[in-house]
């Protein structure tokens, strides 16, 4: 059944996969039917090298978005300006549609974990982490989106559910959503609720990016590992999410045991199936055409909004 719903205001990418060094070369050498790339920040905010090489020559073929992986943004550490400077830098050389990092902490006392973990789902920690994202957000002078994170782990203080703090936290930080739906499917499994209550309860309005991903299962707990393909359960979930949210820009993530391109690009034609069939006009090139103009409007003329 087609999807009526949709939000004119939100900036529509299409289908993009997340760029990795195995897939330079062929990028550029056959120019592949993928309408975005997501980058990791970190890999590139460096002054030069072949990884920002190869970046410029693919920004000048497909737009593009940046996620982060180590601003740690639920942290008792100061932020860290350095990091936010560099940052900056990077957003303002690849121009991208919108930068995004993951709601949790990564370390504390300097020590880095080396892993997003959860934050403890209380009034203190919204207030603290909507009030992090607010400065970060004036800093770097437009909205990010924040990521849920997949967890394994709670806390004995949490006082509501994951997707109630997330809605909380974007609405307090005037803050935007990247919804990982393989992450939602993870942490739905290891803490036994329903997938669905989590997404219905997140505001449409915020949500500009879906991720989707690859799991682990180990005996009676699910791994977010990023080393398989897309698992049924979670193309179910993202189905679902296409239904309640419309149209919303979609992207593959691999970050182990990563295959030819060819095989990604065959993933990523079911994901675009699954989504197209919910679809009647505008056509979804016609669509993309006119959010890509919008996209360049607001980056001239509205700072606080994702170029």
């Amino acid at each position: 059944m087609p999807v009526d719903k949709q939000n004119t205001n939100r900036p529509y990418l299409g289908f993009g996969l997340g760029l990795r060094k195995e897939h330079y070369e062929t990028v550029l050498a056959e120019k592949p039917r993928v309408d975005w790339f997501e980058i990791i920040s970190e890999n590139y905010m460096v002054d030069g090298g072949k990884p920002l090489d190869y970046l410029t020559r693919i920004r000048e073929h497909y737009p593009m978005v940046m996620h982060g992986v180590s601003m740690s943004m639920g942290s008792t550490a100061p932020l860290d300006f350095d990091y936010l400077k560099q940052l900056k830098s990077l957003i303002n050389r690849v121009e991208p549609a919108w930068f995004s990092d993951h709601l949790c902490w990564t370390g504390v006392d300097g020590i880095n974990l080396h892993d997003l973990m959860p934050m403890p789902y209380t009034e203190e920690a919204i207030q603290h982490v909507a009030d992090r994202i607010s400065q970060v957000q004036d800093y770097i002078g437009r909205q990010m989106l924040v990521e849920n994170v997949s967890s394994y782990v709670t806390y004995n203080d949490s006082q509501m559910s994951e997707w109630e703090f997330l809605r909380e936290v974007s609405e307090r930080a005037d803050c935007l959503i990247l919804l990982d739906i393989n992450n939602i499917y993870v942490s739905a499994y290891n803490h036994n609720f329903d997938p669905l209550t989590y997404l219905t309860a997140i505001p449409s309005e915020r949500v500009y990016q879906f991720h989707l991903a690859g799991h682990t299962h180990e005996n009676n707990l699910i791994i977010d590992t990023h080393d398989h393909p897309i698992a049924d359960t979670v193309f179910d979930l993202y189905d679902k999410a296409v239904q309640h949210f419309g149209r919303v820009s979609t992207m593959i993530e691999r970050d182990d045991n990563i295959p030819p391109l060819p095989e990604l690009l065959e993933e990523l034609e079911q994901v675009r199936g699954i989504a197209e069939a919910h679809f009647s006009e505008p056509s979804v090139k016609d669509q993309l055409d006119k959010n890509l103009t919008l996209i360049q409007s607001n980056n001239k003329t509205n700072k606080m909004q994702p170029a």
